[in-house]
């Protein structure tokens, strides 16, 4: 969410450590800074919330002269923050308590960032986070993830092996106690080429509604069964051979992997559909291929004059595309865009986060036809809502939209993508997007950052902590922002400074 409670409080914008940041050389020798605004619960009981950007301060031993320095964020998920070192390592700080940190069995996660351990040698160039796990990428093109045990699929355990036998007694209880389905042996194939597995269950829609109103309120915030709260170290993820995994996604309980051919795969829990398996299939335990131009091309919610016309089903075929381009996971709903620009979507959809003109949850990669005609370049989703850009630097939303995540200037849910038609991003073209648990950030061609919605605890960054349902600018000073990620209650941008 990028992925997306309570605690913290009001408060000033005190910097992270009292000597400041620390950064690496970007382009033209401008040194690079990540800047936070927001809260992290844990990190530092006795500080309130930051409600303004405040530059992260390195390691001590990356900040000396000739040491390391930042160069991406990756937002981080429920109470803990990422970003990525010039080496490659994964620098992680915030919550080491009970609001979700905890579910990651190593790393001190406090105020300072450190190193995540992960096997010498190893580099970091993409992560991600949900709410209580995480996925990377190494420069060679493996993928670790960890944390909580149902978004972690089998795989080859790294680091402190001493907690294996615990690992694999915990996963035979979970096995025991869930429905957990190994794709590659239990999903049958169905004619249309999406999965389905023996998991799926459908009950009446209004009782189906108000389970998901239901867990909707008391998750993926809150965590009751000891059975969630069970955790797993890093662990690499097997693919099929051949396949290069170049960029990553993680959702509340799942996790989407994209290919450099395009080819999306996906693990994790999918009992709304988030998976795009055709099913409810409650837990995919390896990577599984998501169909997701070829369950497009042939949904059933394609528009009607397309079917069996030859014709328009040539041209529907060219504008959907061949292969994805970017992704993004929601609470449980996830999102692509593919190469010729359409907007895909799966899930989850009880607040209208697929953007298909309903409330119903979507199975299977659908095509988001009210736009079809809209050239998209990237998306982001949060734990309601989904906001996307278009290659002319456009901004449209569409989900939940209780605190104003939207930016549409009012709190009504949209069931189909709406422009951002907000005076503050007249002539404005959005470059990078991202969305919290409840708010959404952009960053534009003149490195502006802006953002809106849900701000409690300031993340927002504009100095208090009132929500706001349109963009606002954020005030950072005289750096020049060049990414923003964020995380569930918190924001960080990397920016170059002036000098």
């Amino acid at each position: 969410m990028n992925g997306r409670g309570s605690g913290g409080g009001g408060g000033g914008e005190e910097e992270m450590e009292e000597d400041g940041g620390g950064g690496a050389q970007g382009a033209g020798n401008k040194e690079r800074v990540v800047l936070m605004w927001g809260y992290l619960p844990g990190a530092s009981p006795q500080r309130s919330s930051l409600l303004g950007p405040v530059p992260v301060r390195l390691p001590p031993a990356a900040a000396a002269p000739g040491g390391d320095g930042w160069r991406d964020v990756c937002g981080g998920g429920c109470g803990f923050a990422m970003a990525i070192s010039e080496s490659g390592k994964l620098l992680t700080w915030g919550s080491a308590d009970d609001m979700g940190q905890s579910y990651v069995t190593a790393g001190k996660h406090e105020e300072t960032p450190e190193a995540f351990p992960l096997p010498s040698g190893v580099a970091i160039v993409r992560a991600d986070a949900g709410w209580a796990h995480c996925v990377a990428i190494t420069d060679e093109g493996d993928v670790y993830t960890w944390g909580w045990k149902e978004c972690v699929p089998a795989g080859r355990v790294v680091g402190d092996q001493s907690s294996v036998g615990t690992m694999e007694k915990d996963e035979r209880q979970i096995a025991m106690a869930t429905d957990q389905v190994s794709p590659r042996s239990q999903v049958s194939r169905t004619s249309s080429g999406a999965a389905s597995g023996p998991s799926e269950s459908r009950g009446t829609d209004d009782s189906a509604k108000r389970r998901r109103l239901s867990s909707a309120k008391h998750g993926p915030e809150s965590s009751t069964s000891s059975d969630e709260s069970l955790s797993a170290p890093p662990c690499v993820v097997t693919f099929n051979t051949g396949v290069k995994i170049v960029a990553v996604a993680a959702g509340g309980r799942h996790t989407l992997a994209l290919s450099d051919l395009g080819q999306v795969w996906g693990w994790g829990y999918g009992g709304e559909g988030q998976l795009g398996l055709g099913s409810r299939i409650r837990t995919v335990s390896s990577p599984h291929p998501v169909p997701c131009i070829e369950s497009a091309l042939y949904s059933k919610d394609r528009p009607s004059a397309m079917k069996g016309n030859k014709t328009a089903e040539g041209h529907i075929s060219k504008v959907m595309g061949s292969c994805v381009r970017a992704i993004a996971c929601g609470g449980r709903h996830s999102a692509v865009v593919t190469d010729s620009g359409a907007l895909l979507t799966f899930g989850w959809g009880l607040y209208g986060q697929c953007g298909q003109g309903n409330t119903e949850d979507v199975l299977s990669p659908t095509c988001v036809s009210s736009i079809l005609g809209i050239k998209m370049q990237d998306v982001a989703a949060g734990l309601w809502h989904t906001v996307c850009t278009s290659v002319d630097g456009d901004v449209y939303s569409f989900g939940g939209n209780q605190f104003g995540q939207l930016g549409t200037g009012s709190d009504q849910a949209e069931t189909v993508p709406k422009l951002v038609d907000a005076t503050s991003l007249e002539n404005k073209n959005a470059r990078s997007v991202s969305c919290g648990a409840r708010h959404s950030a952009i960053i534009t061609d003149e490195g502006e950052v802006f953002c809106w919605g849900w701000n409690k605890y300031g993340q927002l960054g504009l100095g208090d902590s009132m929500d706001r349902n349109v963009p606002c600018s954020v005030p950072v000073d005289t750096y020049h922002p060049l990414n923003v990620s964020c995380g569930w209650w918190h924001t960080l941008v990397l920016a170059e400074s002036p000098t």
